[in-house]
């Protein structure tokens, strides 16, 4: 063997055997992916935990102004809106799908503020979250009329987890938010704090992810705190996220009239088909496709140059590696898919040391048959984190990122998930666990 020869089989032995903590080295959060601006891990902020009474919120039917009942929730929605306005800070806010990372969205120099507190790359365009109909209107330019398959989904899913692209060609929304575009994505948030925040603040919030880039979106409060402490002054806590997934962004704007699901998310594909049949029928008005994006078509353009985010750069990983289980999908012709014993019994070999215990996190749907390979392998350390069974998707949407950041929280060294069907919250879940994952294994 030549020295050369001799060299490349040992480094290729050294990443072999080392490939578990290589993998947590490069996705660790505490190693910056994108630098623009500031150290993000340099505090400037005692953080405020806030608590907001959602119940307490209410919008009167006709109504763009909030009721709220609870003085302690009103006072809260005042110092975050003290803090938007006045200090041009971002705020954390509770929203449906994750928490949101909030400044004014028509402020460059407030909204970069975003960009720097998530280390967050300058080219990954902004979603801009608004209160009302009226507030939207107040975006869009003077003569801009809004499609009728714009009008059935903004009826049927407004508000809510929806964010629809539309042009900003008047130039009202900055540069900053919108990466350049001629377009901007804008949704209408249906949790009662993020909209009552909005409402009180007067002014369109962009709003990306209350996370370090590249990190699982929080679904929490805590998940928030330990992850931005220092880098915000106030996170409105409203409890769990109900949907725990971002929202789905849908561009209307090609002269085909058809829609492309640039992300899928919290609307199904499913649900979105159902309402333009129905409300389109009859109106002598074409049922417009709905196209998801790399399953129906390709566009590097926006791949690389994207119009709204998720869409380019690595996201939703922790900082230990995702390995993806795929029992449902065909392997490459070149992979011959490994017995699941097997596979769980080979884990052992990922101890650092000899007699050291490798802790395992472990997402599987309640119902999968691979739960009973994820028990009683010596020296594995299996930690369960169960999400919906099968035939719920829609929990599974909801418990994923949880998932996530609760398992790194507890210091495994490998977190296992399984893939699940791809329809309703399923595409969206696979979405995600694509852009986490750090390996596939396809088992049979």
């Amino acid at each position: 063997m030549t020295p050369i020869m001799g060299w490349l089989t040992t480094l290729r032995i050294f990443l072999s055997s080392n490939r578990l903590y290589l993998n947590r080295y490069l996705w660790s959060s505490n190693r910056p992916l994108f630098a623009t601006g500031p150290s993000s891990s340099t505090s400037k902020f005692t953080t405020e935990v806030i608590s907001c009474d959602s119940n307490s919120i209410h919008f009167p039917l006709g109504s763009d102004e909030p009721s709220i009942d609870s003085p302690e929730t009103l006072q809260a929605l005042h110092a975050a809106s003290y803090q938007l306005k006045e200090k041009k800070r971002c705020v954390v806010f509770p929203t449906e799908t994750v928490y949101g990372l909030g400044a004014l969205a028509l402020d460059s120099d407030a909204s970069r503020r975003i960009f720097t507190t998530k280390n967050r790359p300058p080219d990954n365009p902004l979603i801009v979250h608004v209160s009302s109909m009226t507030m939207l209107r107040r975006l869009l330019p003077p003569d801009y009329q809004i499609p009728k398959h714009y009008e059935v989904l903004i009826k049927r899913f407004w508000p809510g987890p929806l964010t629809l692209l539309f042009p900003n060609t008047a130039g009202k929304v900055p540069d900053i938010i919108t990466a350049g575009h001629p377009t901007v994505a804008i949704r209408m948030p249906s949790h009662p704090i993020a909209r009552a925040l909005i409402a009180v603040a007067d002014v369109p919030l962009a709003a990306p992810s209350a996370n370090s880039s590249g990190r699982p979106s929080p679904t929490r409060a805590e998940h928030v705190y330990d992850d931005l402490k220092g880098r915000v002054g106030i996170i409105l806590d409203g409890g769990p996220c109900s949907v725990g997934l971002e929202s789905t962004v849908i561009d209307g704007l090609h002269v085909d009239n058809n829609l492309r699901v640039l992300r899928p998310g919290g609307i199904t594909v499913e649900d979105i088909e159902k309402v333009l049949a129905e409300d389109l029928a009859g109106s002598g008005i074409p049922v417009p496709k709905v196209l998801v994006h790399k399953r129906d078509y390709k566009d590097e353009d926006v791949e690389q140059a994207p119009t709204t985010p998720g869409m380019k750069y690595r996201h939703y990983s922790p900082t230990v590696p995702v390995t993806l289980l795929c029992t449902r999908s065909l392997p490459p012709e070149d992979t011959i898919p490994t017995p699941p014993r097997d596979y769980f019994s080979s884990l052992k070999k990922l101890a650092k040391r000899p007699a050291t215990l490798v802790k395992v996190g472990v997402l599987l749907p309640s119902d999968s048959p691979l739960r009973v390979f994820a028990e009683d392998v010596p020296g594995v350390e299996f930690h369960h984190f169960p999400l919906g069974s099968t035939s719920d998707p829609l929990t599974t949407a909801q418990r994923l990122f949880d998932g996530f950041l609760t398992l790194e929280k507890m210091g495994v060294d490998l977190i296992l998930i399984e893939e699940v069907e791809e329809d309703r919250e399923g595409l969206a879940v696979m979405n995600r666990v694509r852009k986490a994952a750090t390996e596939l294994r396809w088992l049979r």
